[in-house]
């Protein structure tokens, strides 16, 4: 009895296994008459297809809202593009060939098209439906809201197919080379928002073509659609529909003259005076002449005072012993060039803790007992300067060494999310940077978001497991013309050992092995 309850229960098993593989987009039974988008392009499988109940599981029609608008004169002609999220709520798109009756049609109508008889196609490298008579669409609504989806250009170069035919807003991003008055919209130009370059095309036939207003730093909102290069590869293009589809940012660059590349907040052994911050210059700097800060902020358990920092950045300590919530160093002494690292941290100048490969060589700007003595106008001597429990820590650079509530950073980084770091007016400051916007860049009004945690600024870096000396190497491309990041950084754990040499933090690995990959990067400028 046992056995035949078993084999019972395996049938059983194998019968809902194979029904959950079917595609099944009919709730109570009953089929639906519409077919999500996903699935659609699904169908597809390099080679023409005609669109019928049997290929489209018994569906015969789609539905969407429309992004296309061809007043600009900017798309391929004849297409109507609609999108909509059925499928596991995941964004999809198509083009529909109807014609000149493509131009009827604005953002924000809702339209049910009967696709039977169609051909699914890519023509052109676009992945389309050919065949459909303009009487297919009927619109059932308008003035419906398309949000922008805000897309990182490398994820659309990596999955050029998830995002053909959708509306997206490529955000930050300014031409990957200086433009001059003269220079025009019409064209292939390389469009960088901090992770990658994309090609923003624009037709000769654009209204706008040959318009002057090419922006220094901008949201980017509009259409991707693809071509095929010579190896059949999809290559993604960006196509605005009309210049209200661009929003200025600024008009100037915004160029830091120190840049964070890297960080040491857990050496191996004991973290008092071991700890080391990493930077670049993107200019030669005399810091006699120009003087900046370096501020750490510690957000464990036991640092004071408790609560949110009332004063930001130069929070300090309210206490006579403990844990600062933030401790400053003044950069006032010494020289470096343009692209140069230098440090800035423990007086040991040791790679990772005792006894390991000293850095007394490399090029130290600040650096003193932080153990024994205090800081740089707040923050009390401590044993370690970065919280090792989890709650964020991080550090920010300033120019000059008056730091108020009210101080901004050029560059900033945050290591976890944990503590009392944020609510309303109280916070600490960031700068615009490849992780951080000072505003909510993608918001109609530009609304402010000054503080970590605050909008949409809640990107950090990870807290690595402790005591282990992993160095935190950041990588990343600044252009010092641009004043931005062009490509933007990205953590990477260098496990070091005690006869670690230098060049592991801060160029190519040496050596590849299992905890030390070789071949990555550290921070250049370009």
């Amino acid at each position: 009895m046992k056995k035949i309850f078993l084999i019972t229960l395996t049938l059983l098993s194998a019968a809902f296994l194979w029904s959950g593989c079917e595609k099944n987009n009919y709730p109570g039974g009953t089929i639906s008459p519409y077919l999500p988008l996903y699935d659609l392009r699904e169908i597809y499988k390099g080679n023409d297809i005609t669109l019928n109940t049997g290929n489209m599981f018994g569906s015969n029609s789609v539905t969407g809202v429309v992004v296309s608008d061809h007043s600009g004169k900017n798309l391929p002609a004849g297409l109507l593009v609609i999108q909509e999220r059925k499928r596991i709520n995941l964004l999809r798109g198509i083009s529909i060939n109807i014609g000149n009756d493509a131009v009827n049609y604005v953002p924000g109508d809702s339209v049910v098209v009967n696709i039977t008889g169609g051909i699914l196609k890519r023509t052109d490298g676009v992945l389309q439906i050919t065949g459909i008579p303009a009487g297919a669409v009927t619109k059932v609504a308008s003035g419906l809201k398309v949000d922008p989806n805000r897309v990182s250009s490398s994820n659309i170069l990596a999955k050029p197919e998830d995002y053909e035919s959708t509306f997206v807003a490529i955000v930050k991003a300014g031409f990957d080379t200086r433009t001059e008055p003269t220079d025009v919209y019409a064209g292939d130009k390389l469009l960088n928002d901090g992770f990658d370059n994309i090609t923003l095309h624009t037709q000769a036939s654009a209204t706008f073509a040959n318009s002057h207003e090419l922006n220094f730093n901008a949201n980017y909102y509009g259409i991707v659609f693809n071509k095929l290069n010579a190896e059949g590869k999809l290559i993604p293009h960006h196509h605005i529909r009309t210049l209200q589809d661009v929003k200025p940012l600024s008009s100037t660059p915004e160029i830091a003259s120190v840049i964070i590349s890297g960080f040491m907040a857990d050496v191996r052994g004991g973290d008092g005076n071991y700890e080391y911050m990493q930077f670049i210059a993107t200019r030669d700097i005399d810091f006699a002449a120009t003087s900046f800060a370096v501020v750490v902020t510690n957000n464990a358990g036991g640092s004071v005072p408790i609560g949110l920092p009332s004063l930001g950045w130069a929070t300090g300590s309210l206490a006579t012993k403990g844990n600062s919530r933030t401790y400053k160093f003044n950069l006032t002494m010494g020289k470096v060039s343009k692209g140069e690292f230098f440090y800035v941290g423990g007086s040991t100048k040791m790679i990772n803790g005792s006894s390991s490969t000293t850095m007394a060589d490399s090029k130290w700007i600040r650096s003193f007992n932080y153990s024994t003595t205090n800081g740089d106008g707040f923050g009390l001597k401590t044993s370690g300067l970065f919280a090792n429990s989890g709650n964020a820590s991080g550090f920010a650079v300033f120019e000059g060494t008056e730091v108020d509530v009210n101080s901004t950073p050029i560059d900033v980084v945050f290591i976890g999310s944990g503590g009392s770091l944020y609510g309303g007016t109280t916070g600490y400051r960031i700068a615009n940077t490849d992780f951080y916007d000072k505003v909510d860049v993608v918001s109609d009004d530009l609304k402010p978001q000054p503080f970590y945690r605050s909008g949409t600024n809640k990107m950090n870096f990870a807290y690595l497991t402790s005591d282990l000396g992993y160095f935190n190497k950041l990588g990343g491309v600044y252009n010092v013309a641009l004043g931005k990041w062009v490509k933007a950084r990205a953590q990477t754990p260098v496990l070091l050992t005690k006869t670690s040499p230098v060049i592991e933090i801060e160029g190519v690995f040496p050596a590849a092995s299992e905890e030390n990959p070789a071949g990555f990067p550290a921070t250049s400028l370009k």
